[in-house]
């Protein structure tokens, strides 16, 4: 079946920033700084700790809004109505992210922290870990996939009408797909503290989004919220390495005891992530899917909203928790990653394309 591309125009379509293309180094040094006060200031941080109502840590809520809430005023939900423009793309990255995903994290964690990697790891954090992995999968990425869709010259349209629909999607599913999974993975659900973490790091910052969203639309126009994102977008990830800072000043002894836990939390999540992006890259070429899809099809489908998972780690699992550290290396490994990923769907454009030509 031949296959339309479409050329995109790029000239005005931002890269990359400083701040996001150097994100890893940025939370490598979260590391440093976070340990460091950890060991400084231990009743600095038990007071942050203490600071809590229905399990959910009141500073640590107030930072995750900061994060999430510019992310999402972002979404445009009227871009919905664009999906059937790009049906074949988005039932690709809507099997991924929900069929495909969550699961096969679930399977590579308990292979390889629960099995292969059990003897290096404390037996009693492994469950933990695996839970943390199973909260990153099962939150699919939001405000970082336009940026690797900018990348890859994606279809802005199709990028924007699927963040829409998985966040609408998130809503209804996050909740019963994470606790099946952890009843999976034999991890006891919180059910009230899953429920309140929905609502809070979810429902709430849509609602918040959307109605700032459409009233600086409705008095100032777009460039009235382009300024807003502008202003907040240092905020945001200001929020999000301060947030790392006090995880690792948590975590800090752990770290320390046992260094090697990072690099193996990685490995399934490196293994899951080019699982994926291959997966849905191989699906779209297979189904006729225009590579100006596929090509963020396969970001999407690979890349996760960990700002998410890091927060709902944290009000499930505790700021000292093995979740909580496990969902921070995704965030440690996410950008170097997706950035390969972004390279290896250019690089292979013309293999794509030749079946459209055959």
């Amino acid at each position: 079946m031949a296959t339309a591309t479409k050329t995109i125009d790029t000239s005005a379509r931002p890269g990359i920033g400083f701040f996001e293309r150097y994100l890893s180094v940025w939370v490598a040094l979260c590391i440093v700084v976070g340990i460091a006060l950890g060991y400084v200031l231990p009743s600095a941080f038990a007071a942050i700790a203490s600071a809590e109502v229905a399990n959910v840590n009141l500073v640590v809520a107030v930072l995750i809004w900061l994060m999430i809430i510019p992310m999402l005023l972002k979404i445009d939900f009227g871009a919905l109505g664009s999906v059937r423009q790009h049906w074949k793309g988005v039932g690709v990255t809507l099997f991924i992210n929900w069929a495909v995903k969550p699961f096969s994290m679930a399977a590579l964690g308990t292979v390889f922290l629960a099995w292969l990697f059990a003897p290096l790891l404390p037996h009693g954090e492994i469950p933990s870990y695996i839970a943390g992995l199973i909260l990153l999968a099962a939150a699919p990425c939001t405000a970082m996939v336009f940026v690797w869709s900018n990348l890859c010259d994606g279809e802005p349209n199709f990028t924007l009408s699927q963040v829409a629909l998985n966040d609408v999607l998130m809503v209804f599913l996050f909740a019963p797909l994470v606790a099946l999974l952890l009843g999976v993975a034999s991890v006891s659900v919180p059910w009230n503290t899953l429920l309140i973490s929905v609502v809070l790091y979810i429902v709430v910052p849509v609602i918040v989004a959307q109605v700032v969203r459409r009233s600086l639309i409705a008095s100032g126009g777009q460039p009235a919220l382009d300024r807003l994102l502008k202003a907040l977008g240092p905020i945001s990830l200001s929020a999000l390495l301060a947030t790392l800072v006090l995880l690792f000043g948590f975590q800090g002894q752990q770290i320390l005891a046992k260094p090697l836990v990072i690099a193996l939390i990685a490995v399934p999540i490196l293994i899951q992530v080019y699982l994926n992006a291959g997966l849905a890259y191989v699906l779209s070429r297979q189904f006729g899917v225009a590579w100006c899809v596929a090509a963020p099809a396969a970001l999407i489908g690979a890349s996760n909203f960990f700002e998410l998972a890091v927060a709902a780690a944290i009000s499930l699992f505790g700021l000292k928790s093995g979740a909580a550290l496990a969902t921070v290396v995704g965030v440690l490994v996410e950008v170097p990653v997706m950035l390969s990923v972004v390279s290896i769907v250019k690089r292979t454009r013309g293999w794509y394309e030749c079946r459209a030509m055959a």
